[in-house]
């Protein structure tokens, strides 16, 4: 197999996991603590605003490359194996028809709270050291 299918696998699974973690997050045998850093994540992965912008050389793509598919991992190992399977099956069932994941406007309004909240800290840090 090569390199070039072999990510396109990789990716494909990724894509399916975040939608996963989003059929996760509404199910009742999902523990708190595996829907709270799924629902964190979902929002991330299906934000249209990114927590680090891409025109940023490197850093823009870090998330993209390396972050989110760590969450998803870590997210995705959190979940009972029977609602792994559940949501998994779901997820492939939401691909097949819709064709596209879901998007979320709370995951873009979490982003911006959190770009809000990282100016406003920098502004207080800075006015009291200016």
């Amino acid at each position: 197999m090569s390199i070039s299918i072999a990510l396109k696998n990789w990716a494909k699974r990724i894509k399916r996991d975040g939608v996963t973690l989003w059929f996760a997050g509404k199910h009742p045998q999902t523990p708190w603590y595996a829907k709270a850093l799924g629902i964190f994540v979902v929002a991330y992965a299906l934000s249209p605003i990114d927590l680090v912008p891409d025109f940023i050389p490197v850093l823009g793509y870090v998330d993209d490359v390396l972050l989110l598919p760590a969450l998803i991992w870590l997210a995705v190992r959190m979940l009972p194996p029977d609602v792994l399977l559940e949501c998994r099956a779901q997820a492939d069932e939401w691909m097949r028809t819709q064709g596209a994941k879901p998007s979320s406007r709370w995951g873009a309004l979490l982003i911006m709270a959190v770009w809000v909240a990282l100016g406003a800290a920098l502004w207080f840090w800075l006015k009291r050291y200016l």
